[in-house]
C-alpha cells in the first residue's frame, strides 16, 4: 500500500506544470508502468493535462500555436470528485470531432520535425513508438493533420527521461493541438512533441491526478478509435466561425475549402449524448412536411358484396356502379365453348352477336338471283352455289386458298 507521504508527492508533482514526474522518492505515474507490460500506463491511474501545459517528460518544447479553444461546458459537479466516470468511444472519421481555422494549422510541423531530428536519441525513442525510422520523421510528420480536440480526449501518452520512454493515461482538454493520421487517431500532441496512441481503458475504479480545468467533466470524455479506412481529408469544424472544413490529410492547410457534401447536422452538435441529429446516427431523410396524423384506428373488414348500402360498416365506400354497357350478362356461366356461334333471331332490339361464317356466305334472296347464269357469266340451271356465293367447281378465292 502506497504510504500517505508517497501519496501527497506524487499529487504535488502532477500539479506542479511543466515539471517532471520522475522526481526522487514518487512512485508517479510518468515512471510507473503496469507489471508485466513495458511501456503501458497503468489503467487506473489518469493524469489531465490542460491544453497548454508540457506535462511530464516533453519530448520537445511546444510547437502548438494559439487557435480559438471550444467555450468550455460547465460540469453538473464541477468540483465534486465523485462523479461518475464515462468515457464515450467514437470513430476517428466522425464528421466536427476535431476543430480548427481555416488555413491555420494548429501546430508548427516543420519546428516540430526539426526539434525531433536534433536530438539522435529523442528521435529514435519517437520513432520506435512511431512504429518508423529516425530518417522517416519528417515525412511521418508532414503525412499527418492538425487539428484541435473539440472534446475532452482520452490516450495513452508518452514522456521522455533519462533515456528511456516512459506511457501514461492521459486525459486531454479540449481544444489541445494535436496531430492526427488518415484514419483520425491522434499521434501527436503539439504542446510536447510527445507520441500518443489509443488509450487503454480501465474497467475498475480510476484515479484522477493533475489540474481540473473548468468545465472538466468525468463523464464527458471521449476514446478515439481508428477509422474504417484511410482517409484523403478530415471534415472539421472552423472555431472561429462555427462552419464546416474540409481538411486534406496532411500538414498542407492551405487547400482547406467548404465541403460540397457537408454533413447533416449543424457543426455545433454534441458528440457525446444521443440525440436525433448525432453523428452517429444515419441521416435522417427529408420528406414534404405533412399534417400530423391522428393514431391509426383499427381496421374494418368490408363485405364484398353488401346487400344494403345503408347496412355498411363505417369507414366501408359504398358499392361501385358500373358503367352503362360494361356489365357482364347474367346468365354468363363460364368460358365460351368451341362450337360455331349462333345467331339468335327473332328478338326485336338485340343486336346481333357476330357469327362464326364465312364472310363470303350469301342469303336465300342472292342465292335465287344467280340461279340460271350460264358459263358466261350465267350458272346453268341446277347448278349449285358454294357457302362464298361461286361456283362449286370454281375453287375457293386466292385469299382463302389452300
Amino acid at each position: 500500500m502506497r504510504s500517505p507521504r508517497r501519496f501527497r508527492c506524487a499529487a504535488l508533482a502532477a500539479l506542479t506544470a511543466g515539471a517532471l514526474f520522475a522526481v526522487a522518492g514518487c512512485d508517479s505515474a510518468a515512471d510507473r508502468t503496469t507489471k508485466g507490460t513495458t511501456g503501458t500506463a497503468e489503467a487506473e491511474d489518469v493524469l489531465l493535462q490542460p491544453l497548454a501545459g508540457p506535462g511530464p517528460g516533453p519530448f520537445t518544447k511546444s510547437t502548438a500555436r494559439q487557435t480559438p479553444s471550444p467555450s468550455a461546458t460547465p460540469s453538473p459537479r464541477e468540483g465534486d470528485g465523485s462523479a461518475t466516470r464515462t468515457v464515450h468511444r467514437v470513430s476517428g472519421a466522425v464528421p466536427g470531432l476535431y476543430g480548427g481555422v481555416r488555413s491555420e494549422a494548429s501546430c508548427d510541423v516543420e519546428q516540430q520535425a526539426r526539434l525531433l531530428t536534433a536530438d539522435q536519441d529523442k528521435a529514435r525513442a519517437f520513432a520506435e513508438k512511431a512504429g518508423i525510422e529516425a530518417v522517416q520523421i519528417p515525412g511521418y510528420l508532414r503525412s499527418l493533420t492538425p487539428v484541435t480536440l473539440r472534446a475532452d480526449t482520452q490516450v495513452t501518452n508518452h514522456g521522455y527521461s533519462a533515456g528511456s520512454v516512459t506511457a501514461f493515461q492521459a486525459v486531454l482538454q479540449a481544444g489541445t493541438a494535436v496531430l492526427v493520421d488518415s484514419k483520425g487517431l491522434p499521434r501527436v500532441r503539439c504542446a510536447c512533441g510527445n507520441p500518443l496512441e489509443r488509450p487503454v481503458i480501465a474497467k475498475g475504479q480510476v484515479t484522477h491526478r493533475g489540474e481540473r480545468w473548468a468545465g472538466y467533466d468525468p463523464a464527458r470524455i471521449l476514446a478515439v478509435d481508428p477509422g474504417v479506412k484511410p482517409l484523403s481529408s478530415l471534415i472539421i469544424v472552423d472555431t472561429a466561425d462555427n462552419t464546416w472544413i474540409e481538411r486534406a490529410v496532411g500538414d498542407d492547410v492551405g487547400r482547406d475549402r467548404t465541403p460540397d457534401d457537408p454533413p447533416p447536422f449543424e457543426p455545433s452538435v454534441d458528440l457525446l449524448f444521443p440525440s436525433p441529429a448525432r453523428p452517429s446516427d444515419p441521416a435522417p431523410t427529408e420528406s414534404a412536411p405533412s399534417a400530423p396524423s391522428p393514431a391509426e384506428p383499427e381496421r374494418t373488414e368490408c363485405p364484398d358484396s353488401p346487400g344494403d348500402p345503408a347496412e355498411l360498416p363505417p369507414g366501408c365506400p359504398p358499392p361501385m356502379e358500373p358503367d352503362p354497357g360494361t356489365e357482364a350478362p347474367d346468365d354468363f356461366d363460364g368460358m365460351p365453348s368451341d362450337e360455331p356461334w349462333e345467331m339468335e333471331e327473332g328478338e326485336p332490339g338485340v343486336v346481333p352477336e357476330p357469327t362464326q361464317v364465312s364472310p363470303g356466305e350469301l342469303d336465300e334472296d342472292e342465292l335465287d338471283e344467280l340461279e340460271g347464269l350460264d358459263e358466261s357469266g350465267e350458272l346453268d340451271e341446277g347448278e349449285q352455289l358454294d357457302e362464298f356465293g361461286q361456283p362449286a367447281d370454281s375453287g375457293a378465292p386466292e385469299p382463302f386458298a389452300g
